[in-house]
C-alpha cells in the first residue's frame, strides 16, 4: 500500500525549525471513505520510523504526530524514541482515569506532550497537567480571544503553538502575546510588497539562477556571471578542490571547474548558492521548501505522455518562493530577470500549461489530500509515484547544505 506523508514546519520565537508535524493519507483510492484513526496513526509510525525513515521525512528534527484515545491506552508511543517523537493528544480524546495515567506514563518517560486543536475546558485539566505544549488554531479561536489563556497557561509553565498562522501580521500578534511555536505558512509570504528596490548583488544572484536553470545555458556567460561574484568564485574554487572530486591537480579558473563540475552539479551548486544569498535573514526553511519544490516539480513532469521540459519545471519550483525571499512582489521580480514565458505566467497569475504542477506540490505540502486527487486526475499523473518522489525531493533538499 502506497503511504502518503507530507511535512508541515513549526517554528521557535526566531523563526527557526522546532519540528515538523507529519500529515498522514494511506491509498488515494481509499481517500473519500475515512480511515479509523487508530489504523492511520500505527501506519504512519511503523512507515517513519520502519519502512521510510524518520530521518529522511523530518531530518534530525522532532516529528510530530497525532495520537487517538485507543493508541495512547496501548501506550504506543513508548515503542518509540523520546528524542524523535513528539506526541500530540487529539482535541477528542476523554480525560479518563486510564488515560490521565497512560499519559502521565509517557510522560515520565521524556516525551513532549502535547494537546492538539485546544479549547479550554475544566474537565480537561488533568491533560494541562501533563502537558508542555498547547496548540491553539488561530483560524478557529481568533488571537484576539485567547489572551487571557495563553497569560494562564503560560503562568503555569505551558507552552503556547500556535497553528495555522497564515501572515506575518498574525505571527508578530502571536509572538508579543506570548506564543513560543508557530504552524502555518506565514513564512512563505513576502513581508513588503511596495517601494523595495532590487540590489545590484541581488540583480546578479537572480540572473545566475536564471541563467544555470535554462535547458541550454551558455557556459560562456555563466562563467562571466560567476566571475563578477568573488563569494561564488570561492566556494566553486573550494567546492571542486575538496576531496569529494579526489584530483590529482588543482583546478585553477571558473571555466575548468563548471566544466568538471558537469551540467547537472553546476545547476544545483549555484542554485544553492544563489538561493541562500538572496534569502539573507530568512528562516533556513524558506530556502528548502524553495529546493523540495523545485526537485518535486521536475520528477512530476517526469511521466508517459509528458511533453514539458523537466528542467523548466525545476526552475518552476524553484522560483515559487522568491517573492517571499526578497520581500517584493512577483510581477516586478519576474520583470526584471531573464526567466521563460511559461513560468512567468504561472508565478504572476496562477495560469498556464505548467500551472498545474505547483498547485500540486502545493496541495501536497498542506495535505490536502482531495485536491492531489483532483488533480492528478486531471494531469494524468499517477498517484502512486508521489509518495516516492516527494520523499526523493525531501532527502534531496535535507542533503544539501543551505548555510555553505
Amino acid at each position: 500500500m502506497d503511504i502518503y506523508v507530507a511535512r508541515q514546519p513549526i517554528f521557535d520565537t526566531k523563526k527557526c525549525i522546532f519540528g515538523y508535524e507529519l500529515l498522514f493519507r494511506a491509498d488515494m483510492a481509499n481517500f473519500f471513505p475515512d480511515i479509523e484513526g487508530d489504523s492511520a496513526t500505527s501506519k504512519l509510525l511503523s512507515n517513519s520510523f520502519f519502512n521510510i525513515g524518520i530521518e529522511k521525512i523530518a531530518g534530525s528534527n522532532l516529528a510530530f504526530i497525532n495520537f487517538t484515545q485507543e493508541l495512547l491506552l496501548k501506550q504506543l508511543p513508548l515503542m518509540f524514541s523520546q528524542d524523535r517523537l513528539v506526541v500530540e493528544i487529539l482535541e477528542d480524546v476523554q480525560p479518563e482515569r486510564d488515560v490521565i495515567e497512560a499519559c502521565q506514563e509517557i510522560a515520565l518517560n521524556g516525551y513532549i506532550i502535547v494537546l492538539d486543536d485546544f479549547f479550554y475546558k475544566p474537565s480537561l485539566e488533568p491533560l494541562i497537567e501533563v502537558a508542555d505544549i498547547i496548540k491553539i488554531d488561530v483560524k478557529a479561536t481568533p488571537l484576539e480571544e485567547v489572551g487571557d489563556l495563553v497569560k494562564k497557561m503560560t503562568e503555569r509553565g505551558v507552552d503556547l503553538l500556535a497553528e495555522k498562522v497564515e501572515t506575518h501580521d498574525e505571527f508578530n500578534r502571536a509572538l508579543e502575546m506570548g506564543f513560543r511555536y508557530f504552524q502555518g505558512f506565514f513564512f512563505s509570504k513576502p513581508e513588503v510588497l511596495t517601494g523595495k528596490e532590487i540590489s545590484t548583488p541581488q540583480m546578479q544572484l537572480l540572473e545566475i539562477m536564471a541563467e544555470v536553470n535554462k535547458e541550454n545555458f551558455e557556459f560562456n556567460r555563466l562563467e562571466k556571471m560567476i566571475v563578477r561574484d568573488a563569494s561564488i568564485s570561492y566556494k566553486l574554487m573550494r567546492l571542486i578542490n575538496s576531496t569529494y572530486f579526489k584530483r590529482a591537480k588543482e583546478i585553477s579558473s571558473i571555466r575548468q571547474a563548471i566544466v568538471m563540475i558537469g551540467e547537472v552539479g553546476i545547476r544545483r551548486f549555484l542554485s544553492l548558492i544563489s538561493m541562500a544569498g538572496l534569502a539573507g535573514s530568512k528562516p533556513d526553511e524558506l530556502i528548502k521548501v524553495s529546493l523540495v519544490r523545485a526537485k518535486f516539480c521536475e520528477l512530476l513532469g517526469d511521466h508517459p505522455g509528458s511533453s514539458v521540459e523537466t528542467s523548466e519545471l525545476f526552475t518552476l519550483g524553484l522560483f515559487s518562493l522568491i517573492d517571499a525571499i526578497m520581500d517584493d512582489t512577483m510581477e516586478n521580480l519576474m520583470s526584471q530577470i531573464p526567466i521563460s514565458g511559461n513560468i512567468k505566467e504561472v508565478l504572476i497569475s496562477g495560469t498556464g500549461d505548467l500551472s498545474g504542477y505547483l498547485t500540486l506540490v502545493e496541495s501536497y505540502e498542506r495535505g490536502d489530500w482531495e485536491e492531489i486527487e483532483d488533480a492528478t486526475n486531471i494531469m494524468g499523473i499517477d498517484q502512486s509515484d508521489l509518495p516516492r518522489q516527494y520523499m526523493e525531493s525531501l532527502g534531496w533538499a535535507d542533503s544539501l547544505n543551505i548555510l555553505q
